[in-house]
């Protein structure tokens, strides 16, 4: 069943095979078992180190991915945290060859899909792609002003995704990216930067540190060292193309949640913002027990035999800014670890 140009479908025992053959990536024909062949970025392993706690991703192999931060947690984080919520698109276009390697890649192609018997009925397809190409001679003259264009897959990407960059490799120069649908973009590299990106999983400072009393405050605090911007920038460079993307999370308020009705929190509303020193709240030290925090709670009744389970979230605010001076907004995570807290009755001595 003929799908389109670059893409081809069987049915086999009621169930459907997809088969990509031209264009970019072709894994194994219906029951080919390993025979099959392949042009293009296509299904290629992650240059960096995949998606952290996601199990790797696959993406071109010429995109490559470096974080800034997040790497510690202060001594106080239980791990980093994968901020995205996001899926990268099913497919995208980018530059993959010089015109020595397409051509190189063009013969092979064709080469394999002639030995290939069950390849037979695409041979004429290729033939006729290869000597469109060969008129502009593979465009051998203008080798460092431009590159071949192919669709990359996500390994992932449903056959639906996969027809949406159903066009054949295309010549493209290097200082004007080519205005086609699903091109590589500076918002497309945020995002997946994006999905590589992990924040610290901060646990709050808590004072008084064993056992908190009723009606007085305990103190809730992060240290500006526990709150460094994490950026993660993805950077596509490849024979003289070059584009990237920076994705940046900065933390910029910590919520509380008590864990009961009975508490009050400080400020009322249980948001503490960052200050001007880079800070959440501020650390108890001696001297200001007679002090009301900025950041903190208030519990008004005893947990007993208990705990109170408190909640502490940091919220971070995601932005991207990449080539050609493009920005914009990303999705917020708030993240942060729960404690439980005692809270004893403040004991009186009779005389």
């Amino acid at each position: 069943m003929r799908v389109s140009t670059g893409v081809r479908g069987a049915v086999c025992a009621g169930a459907f095979t997809a088969v990509l053959v031209v264009g970019s990536v072709s894994p194994a024909f219906a029951g080919g078992g390993d025979s099959g062949f392949q042009l293009g970025g296509g299904s290629q392993t992650d240059s960096g180190e995949g998606k952290p706690g996601q199990g790797g991703g696959h993406i071109s192999a010429h995109i490559t991915f470096s974080q800034r931060g997040g790497g510690g947690s202060g001594g106080s984080g239980g791990g980093g945290v994968s901020v995205a919520d996001w899926d990268p698109p099913g497919c995208w276009y980018a530059p993959q060859y010089d015109p020595e390697e397409f051509r190189e890649a063009r013969q092979n192609l064709y080469y394999t899909a002639v030995h290939d018997p069950g390849a037979s009925d695409v041979v004429r397809d290729i033939s006729d792609e290869n000597e469109g190409y060969a008129e502009d001679h593979y465009h051998e003259d203008d080798k460092g002003k431009g590159m071949y264009w192919t669709a990359q897959y996500r390994d992932d990407a449903t056959l639906a995704e996969m027809m949406e960059c159903d066009r054949p490799p295309f010549w493209a120069d290097n200082a004007e990216p080519p205005d086609v649908p699903h091109a590589i973009s500076p918002e497309i590299l945020a995002g997946l930067a994006y999905e590589r990106m992990k924040v610290p999983s901060l646990k709050a400072r808590l004072a008084p540190a064993g056992a908190s009393k009723v009606n007085l405050p305990t103190w809730v605090w992060l240290d500006k060292a526990q709150l460094e911007p994490v950026s993660v920038t993805a950077t596509l460079a490849v024979g003289g193309f070059t584009m990237s993307a920076t994705t940046t999370a900065k933390p910029v308020r910590l919520a509380i949640q008590p864990g009961t009705a009975d508490a009050r929190t400080l400020p009322a509303g249980g948001t503490c913002p960052v200050g001007e020193g880079g800070a959440i709240g501020e650390p108890f030290a001696a001297g200001k027990a007679d002090r009301m925090p900025p950041c903190g709670v208030t519990y008004l009744k005893s947990s007993g035999d208990a705990t109170y389970r408190l909640r502490t979230a940091v919220t971070w605010d995601t932005a991207w800014t990449g080539t050609g001076g493009a920005g914009g907004d990303l999705p917020d995570g708030t993240y942060g670890q729960p404690q439980d807290v005692q809270v004893r009755e403040i004991q009186s001595v009779n005389r």
